[in-house]
């Protein structure tokens, strides 16, 4: 008798997103080299996203990698390439999952072992720095850290070589020939790397909708200075609490103009911190605590806070709503929002801004001069980044689904052949061969909910979004041993309008007059009785069902 054939499987180079297609943040982005049943897998960037209105009481959102937890055995390692939340805020939350070493630039690892001590995981995680330019084997993954150009210090694309093909994982980016500090855009060593031949771009997008070339770090810096110079009062600057080339701007802007610094918000003074112990910010002088804000003339301060992006808890929503412990604007006051709106954040945005104006404060946005500029490529600066690549392939990252469309199309229009707009979950094929989605992994989003982590689909952020539309009513009944009601319902509601309690109780003493003594045993069943009947009643008088909890008890 002949013995089966076994049938070889090919071994493939695949991309595995898990966060960050289809939304701005939360990136999260693995490579697998193998089998589709035995593969080694390298993580790059393991982000969060800020939770919004939709999620009441949830301020972050993970992604879940429990596929690749799963599989930690195979993991080689985890890649940061750059240090802002969207890129590493995940790492200390899911970590103790994966159990890998993690790499990263000096500056980034100053930022993660920070978050990791408020962890209480520092020393638990092996955390193994690569400088700019620096290539290290991860497993079967050779990565070189490429210095690119962002708004924080030693942001890197991702050279990675295999034995089946070539990524650069660009990583966030733009051309910026003047960015104030950092090496930046290392166009040589990029061009040599296309010279070498690379299969696939996967490529930031977040910027592809807008035409041209983004402005430059120095022009902003420019209006920054006007603008304080012409300033007759106070000058608060509200910017990303990591952007470390806008605060040297600000600053630079305040000592050229007199005034002294006074930073407001942890976050920014933790990434001051990190700046500093990795020799940034070296001639900025001496930053002063909020404590000493009023103590200042109006014309000698310059303020930096957090909050740019409407965060109730951040420095400059208290500000705005007259409920910061130590400072305050008064009319004639300027407050200059430094950043770009991310989307979803615009009704935060705007709330601050209504709480400005109702203390005749002035703002300036980037709507109004040029005081912000993106750290992302618009097309002409993709465009370059083909020229000096000459990938044969294009897939296209972090963005909502029209910045990876319009990728994908301006890449097609640009002369790439193959795109791929993923999804996250979704396993494509790059190499060899052209680039596919060829399977699937569980994929989705876990809730930080205090200090835990809980589920999406079922957890707790789904009751309150209900609770917030319908409110809440609880009613208790006592049974006495003649399966009669041994005392008057109680009944609570919160969140209904006021006026029909009386319908509410007369609903709970018929439901339960509806039940025959035999079932009056079963508990559950008098609950549901009841609950039904409460949620009719309220239906009739109000128009909507409110959540409804029975208690039962018996004497």
């Amino acid at each position: 008798m002949n013995a089966k054939r076994k049938t070889s499987r090919p071994e493939e180079l695949v991309f595995l997103p898990l966060g960050g297609t289809g939304e701005i943040g939360m990136n999260c982005y693995c490579y697998g080299v193998g089998t589709a049943d035995d593969r080694q897998w390298l993580m790059v960037d393991l982000g969060v996203k800020f939770g919004d209105d939709a999620d009441p009481g949830i301020d972050v959102v993970l992604p879940d990698v429990g596929f690749i937890a799963s599989n930690r055995k195979n993991l080689a390692g985890l890649v940061l390439t750059h240090a802002h939340e969207d890129h590493l805020g995940a790492v200390a939350w899911l970590w103790p999952q994966l159990e890998c070493p993690v790499y990263c630039t000096p500056f980034c690892a100053q930022v993660l072992n920070l978050k990791l001590k408020e962890a209480g995981l520092d020393g638990d995680v092996k955390v193994i720095t690569v400088p700019q330019g620096g290539r290290v084997d991860i497993g079967p993954f050779d990565v070189e850290f490429v210095s690119v150009t962002h708004s924080i210090p030693e942001p890197t694309a991702l050279c990675i070589r295999t034995k089946l093909g070539t990524v650069l994982h660009s990583g966030d980016w733009k051309i910026d020939a003047y960015p104030g500090f950092g090496k930046g855009m290392d166009e040589k060593r990029l061009r040599e790397i296309g010279e070498e031949g690379v299969d696939v771009l996967v490529c930031d997008s977040t910027n592809v909708l807008r035409e041209g070339h983004s402005p430059s770090e120095t022009d902003v810096a420019a209006t920054l200075n006007d603008i304080v110079r012409n300033a007759k009062a106070r000058v608060a600057i509200t910017t990303f609490a990591s952007h470390v080339g806008r605060i040297a701007t600000a600053v630079a802007a305040a000592r050229a103009n007199g005034r002294e610094v006074v930073i407001a918000g942890r976050a920014m003074r933790n990434t001051i911190e990190a700046a500093r112990a990795c020799g940034y910010l070296k001639n900025a002088g001496e930053f002063l605590d909020d404590e000493e804000f009023g103590y200042l003339p109006n014309d000698k301060i310059m303020l930096l806070c957090t909050g740019s992006q409407g965060e109730p808890r951040a420095a400059i929503a208290r500000i705005a709503e007259d409920q910061h412990p130590n400072i305050s604007l008064d009319a004639g006051d300027l407050v200059i929002f430094s950043s770009k709106t991310i989307p979803g954040n615009e009704k935060d945005v705007s709330r601050i801004l209504n709480n400005l104006a109702k203390l005749d404060v002035d703002v300036i946005t980037s709507d109004d001069a040029l005081v912000h500029t993106s750290g992302h490529p618009r097309q002409e600066e993709l465009k370059k980044l083909y020229g000096w690549l000459r990938p044969r392939a294009v897939v296209a990252m972090h963005g909502e689904p029209r910045h990876l469309r319009q990728q994908a199309i301006f890449a097609r229009e640009c002369g790439i052949a193959e795109t791929l707009i993923p999804q996250d979950g979704h396993i494509a094929r790059l190499c060899p061969g052209p680039v596919e989605n060829i399977d699937e992994a569980p994929a989705g989003r876990l809730h930080v909910d205090g200090r835990l982590i809980v589920p999406v689909e079922d957890g707790p952020a789904k009751a309150r979004r209900k609770l917030s539309f319908v409110g809440i009513v609880f009613v208790a009944v006592v049974i006495n041993a003649k399966m009669e009601l041994a005392d008057d319902p109680q009944v609570i509601a919160d969140g209904l309008p006021e006026g029909f309690e009386d319908e509410l109780l007369e609903a709970v003493e018929q439901g339960f007059a509806s039940i025959p003594k035999p079932r009056r045993k079963d508990d559950d069943k008098v609950a549901e009785s009841i609950r039904t009947a409460v949620r009719r009643a309220a239906d009739q008088a109000w128009g909507k069902k409110p959540i409804v909890k029975v208690a039962v008890s018996r004497v």
